[in-house]
């Protein structure tokens, strides 16, 4: 008896994403919208849910299946997806017309991920807004300016460790070394915890960043079934992340923000901010609308300053540093891998940046917020790493009220999207299109030039995403970045070795972006 309602439970749910998956497709045979036939269940995406492919070849298949059209369809599990591929329509949807946009998509039930619901990236409508003018003047350039030394100081640590570590044709494991620098950073800049990981290898901090991207198995399947079955994801009370790991920061959080509220405590980081931001007590500096040269990627706040009076809750200041780690650790990193790995491909473009930082040094005393954005070429480096291998993929809105979308060609008829409704505004695939970027697998900093970067169409580079929803943190990632490499090239030279992959890939198993083995390279010091 058991085994016949076990079968008839299977069958009911095979039948019920079948059923789902027809809906799907039925949506865009409804608008006219071109779509890729795909397995039920795993929809378009299957290659990636089987760990045969990375989530962005997937994408990468559908974006280029229909190369005329404004936008196509795509289907992630049984979910009907507007995938976007025309620049001036991503421009329409995240900026124009961005109130019929605002929130994301809400990747899993956020009410069982309570520090992620009260972030930033999960928010939606007015919340979201009043949390993004509260938090807008803490990054800016003034308190960029009073966090650098931070990067610079722990940049040193890492050079310190190289120099009294790194043996002679010895292959130096540049993900596992630039995420103990990444972590440092956050560690001391958002929380403000002196942290060497190069010498407390398995301290507290950077064991529970690799703990949140290092997916197991388990965590993969349910991490999909968050995304395929929310519902019940919800009814179950499952948590994606480990528990133990969101324990540790919502205990950190409030235990930092006691001891300085009872102790006087000021320091200029990431809690000091949302402390004062807590209180209605962070104003922006008036010099701060002056626009500054960090670097070419850099967004500005597109919202204007406006008082705000919410309250929030010990979750949602949690959320905010939670957000600031999570994107730090990874994401910047996963940027400052992939750097030094085409530098170990490309000599000469490696020799071309030591050059201009000799030079640099030649008449500068130290680096310092005011001469960083002298460095032309760096910034043209990391420009070009942040196209060929941003980590932002997609920039996914949910439609929030009805709106028509023009057709997706001459000739078509428009989509009336109703509000749930996802589109997905690409990046990465619009960044390796032949029709924007001339041999988009090469690695050419110089499209990024000053005599070059003109000539870029506007919406067909977006690292940090574009609208009033980008990325809050662009200074602050840009300059973490040029600190180290500033202070890595400066001192070594990266040099290709047996294990460093050729051409690189990225690694199927991943949803963050890393090459597919890992990237390994030798470092000589320069004399």
């Amino acid at each position: 008896m058991i085994i016949e309602i076990l079968v008839f439970i299977l069958t009911f749910i095979i039948g019920y994403f079948f059923y789902l998956h027809k809906l799907a497709e039925d949506t865009f045979r409804k608008w006219d919208v071109k779509f890729v036939p795909c397995w039920p269940i795993f929809g378009n995406a299957y290659n990636s849910a089987v760990m045969k492919k990375h989530v962005l070849e997937d994408l990468d298949a559908v974006y280029r299946a229909f190369p005329n059209e404004k936008y196509v369809g795509y289907i992630e599990a049984t979910q009907p997806i507007f995938l976007v591929r025309d620049p001036e329509l991503i421009k329409t949807i995240t900026v124009k017309h961005f109130d019929y946009f605002m929130d994301h998509k809400q990747l899993f039930p956020t009410d069982i991920e309570p520090i992620l619901a009260g972030s930033i990236l999960m928010m939606e409508g007015e919340k979201w807004r009043d949390m993004r003018m509260t938090l807008s003047p803490a990054f800016t350039g003034s308190k960029m300016r009073h966090m650098m030394p931070f990067m610079a100081e722990i940049s040193q640590n890492i050079i310190t460790y190289l120099n009294e570590n790194i043996k002679e044709n010895e292959d130096v494991d540049v993900g596992n070394l630039i995420r103990r620098y990444t972590n440092d950073v956050i560690a001391s800049a958002g929380f403000g915890i002196v942290v060497d990981s190069t010498k407390e290898k398995n301290n507290d901090f950077f064991r529970h960043g690799q703990g949140l991207y290092n997916f197991k198995i388990g965590q993969r399947i349910m991490f999909f079934f968050a995304v395929v079955a929310p519902k019940i994801f919800k009814t179950l009370g499952i948590s994606v992340f480990p528990k133990n790991t969101t324990a540790f920061f919502r205990q950190l959080v409030s235990s930092t923000i006691e001891y300085r509220e009872k102790n006087n405590v000021e320091r200029p980081d990431m809690i000091q901010l949302l402390m004062q931001a807590s209180k209605g007590k962070l104003k922006a500096n008036p010099n701060d609308n002056e626009k500054d040269n960090v670097g070419f990627a850099t967004v500005d706040e597109a919202l204007k300053p406006q008082p705000i009076t919410r309250k929030w809750s010990s979750d949602e200041l949690t959320g905010q540093v939670f957000t600031f780690f999570v994107a730090g650790f990874e994401s910047t990193g996963s940027v400052l891998v992939m750097t030094v790995h085409e530098l170990a491909l490309n000599s000469g473009i490696q020799d071309k940046l030591y050059q201009e930082i000799r030079e640099f040094k030649e008449t500068n005393n130290a680096l310092t917020y005011d001469n960083i954005g002298d460095l032309k070429y760096l910034d043209c480096v990391l420009n070009e790493t942040l196209r060929k291998w941003s980590p932002a993929v997609m920039l996914h809105r949910r439609c929030t009220t009805a709106y028509e979308l023009p057709p997706p060609r001459e000739g078509g008829k428009p989509v009336k999207l109703k509000p749930g409704d996802i589109v997905y505004n690409m990046v990465n695939t619009i960044h390796m299109d032949e029709q924007y970027w001339p041999y988009p697998e090469k690695f050419d900093p110089e499209r990024f030039s000053d005599e070059n970067k003109h000539k870029i169409k506007p919406f067909t580079f977006m690292p940090f995403g574009t609208g009033p929803r980008n990325c809050i943190g662009s200074r602050f990632a840009i300059l973490e970045l040029k600190v180290l490499l500033f202070d890595l090239i400066s001192n070594f030279k990266i040099v290709k070795s047996e294990k460093t992959t050729d051409p690189l890939v990225l690694e199927p198993t991943e949803f963050s972006i890393k090459a597919k083995g890992g990237s390994f390279v030798r470092l000589e010091k320069r004399v």
